[in-house]
């Protein structure tokens, strides 16, 4: 008994060991493009107000898009890794070249309906002074677009064959080129015409194609990846692989966009109650997000181990390497959740000296604190579901406790009752926490009919 308790310490030491290793660049990645956002944010507010406006104005209509097209391709991951682990090594090499002509299909909507929004910002009252702007940054961004999407489906294949670094190291490379392209395009250097938030949107395509290409080169000279036969000819659009990579790939895209539309909801509401509001809402919300980088980053190891264990027939490795993960996550969000509740005044005033906008920041802070250990288990919990290549039925949990529950429940409490910014992040928790409790509680269930 003794031996076996040493035993399964070792395999669940090893098993936390192989995920951090796994999902470690991805963490660092997601936080390498969020920088991204952080250059644009602070280039274009020394250009102009207008631009900054037209930059986010864009930037916010531009992500759901990205968003629901992240998500449908991210069914590439565990396709592969139960693939990899049913050692189906030339059915990797199909889905790869299947998962390629999705992320065209699916860029060739979003090309066209980004470069056609003016109606969409007039709707949402939008400056009209911003609306060209904005529109000049959509078109021009939207030609990036084709290759982002190769990118991603690209990175996700690499991911689900635990391949984790090439996507930390193109990120890395985005950055610099981000840098330079704002630099030159955004403020005229050169020679070249000062073309504002419109040169931000010309290098944020620049990005994607150096990505992409970066991404598409490693992809096809890898020595390892040459069994799979990728390159080897075309092939043509094959139905049943893509109906597959729909099926767990569009109920991803479809909770991705809930999720992120929630938050983005909320901070529309945060704007009825006050400029402060708004301002505290958004330092605890920036600290949140960059935190939630860490178990989001774990979900996609969690989702190939697991998934790995699938295709090799062990229900038992595949809960046990789920469960691994899944506490990994929720130990760093506990970590989190501590420094937010014991130096909140010591963040808050890394992002502003405004003593009311403080207030509001370390009042939600602490409700952050609450929040974080059920992001952590429902971001987790997910990642394990993917791996079984289960997301319908995640993805009408995810319908159900962020827009039917957190969203009502935040209105209803912030803004019906007066309670205030808190009120509005009690429907957070509560949608959280929800997707926290059925998640796992579903993935305990579909991986407990094998012991052995």
């Amino acid at each position: 008994m003794l031996s076996y308790l040493k035993s399964e310490k070792y395999n669940i030491r090893k098993e936390a060991g192989q995920t951090l290793k796994v999902g470690l660049p991805v963490i660092i990645a997601q936080l390498l493009q969020m920088s991204m956002n952080f250059v644009d944010t602070v280039m274009a507010g020394n250009l102009s107000a207008q631009d900054l406006a037209a930059v986010a104005v864009g930037g916010a209509i531009f992500m759901p898009f990205m968003m629901l097209a992240a998500g449908i391709l991210m069914a590439v991951t565990p396709v592969i890794a139960q693939l990899i682990g049913a050692r189906k090594f030339r059915e990797v090499g199909i889905n790869v070249r299947q998962v390629l002509w999705l992320s065209q299909m699916l860029a060739i909507p979003i090309f066209f309906l980004i470069r056609n929004l003016e109606f969409a910002m007039v709707f949402l009252d939008v400056e009209p002074a911003i609306i060209p702007i904005a529109q000049g940054y959509l078109n021009a961004i939207s030609w990036g677009v084709f290759a982002v999407a190769g990118y991603m489906a690209l990175r996700f294949f690499n991911e689900g064959l635990s391949a984790t670094r090439p996507g930390m190291y193109f990120a890395l490379l985005g950055v610099f080129v981000n840098i330079a392209g704002n630099y030159i395009l955004m403020y005229g250097k050169f020679g070249l015409p000062e073309l504002g938030a419109r040169g931000c949107g010309y290098a944020s395509a620049i990005v994607g194609v150096v990505m992409f290409v970066g991404m598409l080169l490693f992809t096809y000279n890898y020595e390892s990846y040459q069994r799979f036969n990728i390159f080897d000819s075309f092939r043509k659009p094959n139905w049943p692989y893509l109906k597959e990579l729909l099926q767990v790939g569009v109920p991803i895209g479809l909770s991705s966009t809930m999720e992120v539309s929630m938050f983005a909801l909320v901070s529309l509401l945060m704007g009825s109650i006050g400029t402060i509001a708004v301002a505290g809402h958004q330092v605890a919300i920036n600290f949140s997000a960059m935190t939630f980088m860490v178990p989001f980053g774990l979900s996609t190891a969690i989702t190939t181990r697991v998934g790995n264990a699938i295709g090799k027939g062990s229900i038992y490795e595949a809960r046990r390497r789920g469960y691994v993960g899944i506490g990994l996550a929720t130990l760093f969000m506990c970590v989190t959740a501590m420094i937010m509740y014991l130096f909140p005044d010591l963040i808050t005033s890394i992002y502003t000296q405004n003593a009311d906008v403080q207030e509001v920041a370390i009042s939600l802070l602490y409700m952050a604190a609450i929040f974080q250990i059920s992001d952590g288990l429902q971001v987790s919990g997910y990642g394990a579901l993917r791996g079984l290549k289960d997301t319908t039925l995640p993805m009408a949990v995810n319908f159900v406790a962020y827009w039917l529950v957190g969203l009502p429940l935040g209105y209803y409490l912030g803004l019906v009752r007066g309670i205030g910014p808190q009120g509005l992040w009690m429907g957070l928790i509560a949608g959280l926490t929800i997707a926290a409790i059925l998640h796992n509680i579903r993935f305990y269930k579909l991986t407990r009919r094998s012991q052995t």
